[in-house]
This record gives structure tokens, sequence and C-alpha cells, in this order.
């Protein structure tokens, strides 16, 4: 199942997206349902052409929990270690846009990146102290997401807060997928100022993460609370590099779709 999280001429609702995305957005709908998705799913009866409604990142987070050189070549391309436990770090709520949102370039930065990631979103009730078991029954499903990174901060801050926390600087979308294996997915993460000329900057599997999903979600649980709509993003792969106003970034990961953010100078 895929949930989204979407504006259209009523306010705001949640929504099961219809169709096969294969076939392109044009074929696809987005089934209303009440209230919020962690609960039993049932419809309104009300339906949009996804065309028609704006998708907004599908779900609103208390934070973000980030998890840092989780991808050995990843580790290798800035010269560190690969962890020996999860190195943990925080994007604030604020910092989460939907698909089709600008990424906007912070003045005090000379070098943003983008960092495509497999995102997991918590679901009830929650993760507090689980174990390995207990972590996967927490998993609600998964999203795009991308750690976008003022690379020139991160390096002369010597911790990571004002890097990875700017508005803008979480894209999560463009839907929730449930039921789904992340044991082994692509992720490609491409850059281009046109359609026609996108190039490839990252492309890896989630196979090749030092830790696991259920092993990442249990050993945070072990640090704080995970509450039912949080968001942990697992790693990106080797790749990543600058992104400049007027491009566009697209993560893509298998089984769940694309997203994709234009990237402007912050007036």
């Amino acid at each position: 199942m895929r949930i989204a999280r979407f504006a259209h001429g009523k306010g705001m609702s949640f929504g099961v997206v219809e169709g096969d995305p294969q076939a392109g957005p044009e074929g696809l709908t987005v089934a209303e349902i009440e209230g919020h998705p962690f609960g039993q799913i049932r419809f309104t009866g009300a339906r949009w052409a996804l065309a028609d409604v704006r998708l907004l990142s599908p779900i609103l987070p208390s934070k973000v929990v980030c998890v840092g050189r989780n991808y050995v070549e990843h580790a290798a391309e800035h010269g560190a270690e690969v962890p020996t436990e999860p190195l943990l770090f925080l994007k604030p709520s604020t910092s989460v846009i939907g698909t089709r949102d600008a990424i906007r370039l912070p003045v005090q930065s000379k070098r943003v990146e983008h960092e495509a990631e497999l995102a997991v979103v918590i679901g009830p009730p929650g993760a507090r102290r689980a174990d390995r078991e207990a972590a996967a029954r927490a998993i609600f499903g998964y999203t795009c997401a991308n750690d976008v990174t003022a690379r020139d901060l991160q390096r002369s801050d010597g911790q990571w807060t004002r890097a990875k926390g700017f508005d803008s600087f979480c894209p999560l979308g463009p839907w929730i997928t449930t039921g789904l294996d992340a044991g082994d997915l692509e992720i490609r993460c491409e850059v281009g100022r046109r359609p026609d000329e996108m190039e490839v900057r990252q492309l890896g599997r989630t196979k090749d993460m030092v830790f696991d999903v259920p092993t990442l979600v249990s050993y945070i649980s072990h640090v704080m609370t995970l509450l039912p709509g949080d968001v942990v993003l697992t790693g990106t792969p080797a790749g990543v590099s600058p992104i400049t106003a007027g491009d566009t970034v697209t993560v893509s990961i298998e089984g769940i779709g694309e997203l994709s953010n234009p990237v402007v100078a912050l007036d």
C-alpha cells in the first residue's frame, strides 16, 4: 500500500495512491481516507487524479534520526572509518519538505551536497528499548529521503547539527510504501537541469548497509523513544556531490518511487 499526504481544494488529507506507477503519474489516483493512516484504513469515497493534488511530505515526524557512514564506500570517500556501532545524529522536524518542494541553499554554505537514503517511518506503538523483532514490528513503512548536507559547515563545525539542519534539508516522499522488504533495494540519485540531462550520481543497494534496518531501529530505541511518525534515515551510498541553484535532485528507490526537488538560492 502507498500512503500519501496531500493538499486538495478542501484542505489536507491522507490517502491511498492507486494504480501502477510504472504506467506514469497520469494513471494514478489518490483515494482519501479518514483521519490518520496508523489506524484502520477507512475510505471516505473521495478520489482525485494524482495530477490534481499537491503531494506533501508523507509524514510530519517529531524527530528525524539519521545514521552516518552506514555504507562502507561512502565512509571511504570521506576518508573516514566505518563505525563499530551506528553513528547517530538528528535533523529537526522543520527541515522536512515534500516532493517538488524546493531545497533552499543557505548563504552560510559554499558547498551543499545531496545524500540519497532509504527512510523508515515508525508506526504504532513506537519503539522503546526494542529488540530486533520488536523493532521490525514497529516499522510502518518506507519512503525516499535526501539528507541534504552543507559539507563545508560539517567539516568546519566538527559536529553536524548546523550542516544537516537547515530548513528544506530533509526532503521526504513521494509517499510511504508499506509491506515492503527493504533488505535489498536499489537506491539511485540523479541530478540535472533538464529531464533529458539527468546524471546518475549515486547508485547503491540497501543490502550493502553496515547495519540493517531492524538493527538501527533497535539501537536507536535504546537511546531515545521512537514515536509513531518518527523517521529514521539509514545512511547514503557513495557518490555524494555538490548541488547548485537550478539543479533538480531526484532520489529513486526500488519499490517506492521518486522524490524530486528543485534547488534554489535562498534570497
